[in-house]
């Protein structure tokens, strides 16, 4: 029966059989250490000529053998003990060593720190790059993240509902990922940006509170924390005011790094809030970094932007854009100024949560009421056919009764970057693309069988 390596620390004196990679090889004349390694942890095992069977085999192993280690746990001597190891006061005498499976040369030190390899490296072998103790240690953040989220939004009346990875492309702020359809030649799907519209229909359809840990796709420039497929945390509310989605993502928030990350320390609570406004004027940007010292790492800045326009003018195309998304609802004071086209002074309904100078967490209360949401589609440059054509599915749904409702959406890979301490959002995606949307690993994008373009008629010029 296979035990874990961080378990055997509990088994001193007990005939245990551990399974893993050798994480090193120390041969010191007659005896032999290795360190033996799992998900769980390392453990350092000695084989010894007394024991021929697995001294001999321990003679052959390199690093990155995938071994079963049968041996004794025994108790290290008080000098030897390593306080910076699980199983730093045990170690495992060897009595039968079986190579699974031997492994060529890695391209890189994997029981070092990989971060200082060349990232395109990494990624080709992004297999070996997640052994590394560090990025282990990011993937199972990540996990325990997943599962603290799922456990408090189930708890506070919210249903995980999924919602389709291939749908209809609506103007929402980035391009779209498009997918061709085979069946209707000529027509394509689009991969979601979000999914903003079907949740506002499950708000219709009388779900209440819906959330999702869900794949986004945006194919947009990179840069920065940017990836073309990402993670958010999505929910919804209905029959809610902003202040009611504030708490209850502040609550969320909170209560995350409390239980999965005790040493992280968050700077205030609750968490302060500034004006767009305000902030534009002050720190010159609308995600500053609030924290005290920007050295302490240990330290969570966390600060509520609040009020943000609802429509921002775009030199580029001479036109007015939503800030956030055509859906926000205007503040209710400014409502007047929409029908007087007072664009540049219309507040939304809009809020982001910064951290250390990311923004983590966006969201807004939404329009509920057909007649605004058209008028803002024609603030936006849409003629009523193309608002028809666009969105048109969304405005029959609120003809049958929308509540009103509002939500947000955690920048979830910025969240656990933060967290874990990382400067970049692909020191904790398992499998990211590189900073040219490039996936080194699967060599990614690539070309298609000319079968394929023709079955969907499809040439490339």
């Amino acid at each position: 029966m296979r035990e874990l390596i961080k378990s055997t620390a509990n088994k001193i004196g007990e005939s245990v059989q551990i399974k893993g990679w050798v994480h090193s090889r120390r041969d010191h004349g007659k005896i032999i250490f290795l360190d033996i390694r799992d998900v769980s942890g390392i453990i350092q095992a000695v084989a010894a000529p007394d024991n021929p069977e697995g001294y001999e085999m321990a003679k052959k192993l390199r690093p990155e053998f995938v071994v079963q280690v049968t041996g004794t746990i025994a108790k290290r001597p008080e000098k030897l003990i390593n306080p910076n190891l699980e199983t730093g006061s045990v170690e495992m005498q060897i009595k039968k060593l079986v190579i699974l499976n031997e492994a060529i040369t890695p391209p890189f030190e994997i029981d070092k720190d990989t971060k200082g390899i060349n990232e395109d490296l990494r990624l080709k072998y992004r297999y070996l790059d997640l052994r590394s103790e560090r990025m282990t240690k990011n993937m199972i953040l990540r996990h325990k993240c997943n599962q603290f989220v799922r456990n408090f939004l189930s708890e506070n009346g919210f249903y995980e509902i999924e919602t389709p990875f291939i749908s209809k492309s609506t103007p929402e702020g980035a391009r779209d990922f498009l997918v061709p359809s085979r069946k209707q030649p000529g027509k394509f799907y689009a991969l979601p940006q979000s999914p903003q519209q079907y949740k506002q229909m499950l708000m219709v359809a009388g779900i209440d509170r819906y959330f999702q840990i869900v794949r986004c796709f945006r194919d947009e420039d990179e840069r920065g924390q940017r990836q073309p497929e990402f993670t958010q945390i999505d929910a919804e509310m209905s029959f809610i005011e902003q202040e009611d989605i504030l708490q209850i993502a502040e609550q969320l928030i909170t209560d995350l790094v409390k239980t999965i990350c005790p040493d992280q320390i968050i700077q205030e609570t609750p968490f302060p809030r500034i004006s767009y406004k305000d902030a534009i004027a002050k720190y010159n940007s609308d995600k500053p970094d609030f924290r005290k010292d920007p050295n302490d790492k240990s330290s969570l800045a966390f600060e509520w932007v609040v009020d943000f326009p609802m429509f921002e003018y775009k030199e580029g195309d001479k036109r007015w854009g939503a800030v956030h998304h055509p859906f926000t609802s205007i503040a209710k004071k400014d409502l007047e100024k929409l029908e007087k086209n007072d664009l540049g002074n219309i507040r939304a309904q809009q809020y982001d949560l910064v951290l250390n100078g990311n923004e983590v967490l966006g969201g807004s209360i939404r329009t509920h009421d057909p007649k605004t949401l058209a008028k803002v589609f024609e603030v936006l440059g849409h003629t009523k056919e193309e608002i028809e054509q666009k969105f048109g599915h969304l405005l029959t749904a609120f003809k049958f009764g929308v509540p009103p409702h509002g939500g947000f959406a955690v920048g979830y890979d910025r969240l656990i970057m933060v967290l874990a301490g990382e400067e970049n959002i692909r020191e904790v995606i398992a499998f990211p693309k590189n900073g040219e949307a490039y996936d080194p690993l699967m060599d990614s994008p690539s070309e298609v069988d000319t079968k394929q373009l023709r079955e969907l008629g499809i040439s490339i010029k």
